[in-house]
C-alpha cells in the first residue's frame, strides 16, 4: 500500500475507555524493576496492594491506541518503525484503582527526506472517567524509518539539553533478562519485544526491552539516585537514542537543576537514553 500521510492525520482515535487496579499498577511496577530487593520498603510502596502508591509513568500504558498505525490502509512500513521519543507532564496522582478515559490526537507528520524517514508525534490525554481529574498529558514520538520523501513538511532540528560539563551524578541500574515479558504484560503486545524470529527480520539478533519500558525504568532510577520519591513525579521525557536489550546494565549520567535534572544513559559505550528531562513536585 502507498503511504497515506493524509489518512494519518485525518485518523479520529474516538475515547478510550479503561478500568485498572491495583494488580495492575504493582505488574507496572515489576516490569520497570521495582521489587528487585523484596526487602526494600520503598520499593514496597509501589508493589504492597495494602499501601499502595502508583509510579506517576504508569499512565503510559493506559487508554493506548494500540496497534491503530499498523492498519495497512496507512501504508506504514511497521517493520521499520521506531518509538524514538517519550514524554509526560503528570498533573495529579494516580490512584491505586479508577476508570479512567483517553483521547488521542496525531499533532504532527513531518519529514526527514528520502531514506531517513519521516517522524509522528501523538498527544494523550488521561482523565478520570467519573469527576474529569486530569492525570496525565503524554506525548509520543515516532520514527517511520521507511516512509520518508512524501512531500511534507521538514522535520525541526532540536538541540541538545544536555550541558557540556562534567555530570553532578551518576548511577547503574540492572534490567532483568526477564524484563520485556513482565513489561509486555502491561499492554505492549509488539512481538518485536518477545517473538526471536519476528525481532531478527526487524534487524536485531534477538528480542529488544520496550522503550516505554527504559522510560519507566529511569524515571524510578532517577528519583532514588536523587534521594526523591517516584510517586512525586511531574514530568519525564527522553529520546530513545539506542536499543536496550533485557539483562543490560543502564548506566545514568545526571545534572541537577532548580527545576529537576535532565539525563542521559549509556549501556556500555552506546548512548541508548539522551536528552532526558525529570521534575518532581513538591521541595526536595
Amino acid at each position: 500500500m502507498a503511504f497515506r500521510p493524509d489518512l494519518i492525520l485525518a485518523h479520529d482515535f474516538g475515547e478510550a475507555r479503561q478500568s485498572y487496579m491495583a494488580r495492575d499498577a504493582i505488574l507496572y511496577a515489576l516490569g520497570v524493576g521495582l521489587g528487585h530487593d523484596p526487602l526494600d520498603e520503598s520499593d514496597l510502596a509501589f508493589l504492597d496492594e495494602t499501601r499502595l502508591s502508583v509510579l506517576p509513568s504508569f499512565a503510559v500504558t493506559l487508554c493506548s491506541p494500540g496497534m491503530w498505525i499498523r492498519d495497512d490502509a496507512f501504508g506504514v512500513d511497521f517493520r521499520r518503525l521506531v518509538h524514538s521519543a517519550q514524554a509526560a507532564a503528570f498533573h495529579a496522582p494516580l490512584p491505586p484503582s479508577a476508570d479512567v478515559l483517553g483521547t488521542a490526537r496525531v499533532v504532527s507528520l513531518t519529514d526527514r527526506g528520502e531514506g531517513r524517514g519521516a517522524i509522528l508525534e501523538l498527544e494523550r490525554q488521561i482523565a478520570n472517567a467519573a469527576d474529569g481529574t486530569l492525570y496525565c498529558t503524554l506525548r509520543q514520538t515516532l520514527l517511520l524509518r521507511g516512509n520518508g520523501g512524501f512531500g511534507g513538511p521538514a522535520s525541526p532540528r532540536a538541540s541538545s539539553i544536555i550541558p557540556e560539563t562534567a555530570p553532578g551524578a551518576q548511577t547503574t541500574t540492572p534490567i532483568s533478562p526477564r524484563a520485556a515479558l513482565i513489561y509486555r504484560l502491561s499492554g505492549d503486545w509488539n512481538p518485536l519485544h518477545i517473538d526471536p524470529a519476528f525481532a531478527k527480520s526487524a534487524g536485531f539478533d534477538r528480542p529488544i526491552m520496550h522503550g516505554l519500558g527504559s522510560y519507566g525504568v529511569a524515571g524510578a532510577a532517577l528519583s532514588r539516585a536523587l534521594g526523591r520519591n517516584p510517586a512525586e513525579m511531574s514530568a519525564l521525557s527522553c529520546r530513545f537514542s539506542g536499543i536496550v536489550f533485557p539483562g543490560d546494565t543502564l548506566a545514568f549520567s545526571i545534572w541537577s537543576g532548580a527545576d529537576g535534572a535532565v539525563f542521559r544513559a549509556h549501556v556500555g559505550d552506546r548512548l541508548v537514553l539522551d536528552d532526558g528531562r525529570i521534575a518532581w513536585r513538591g521541595a526536595a
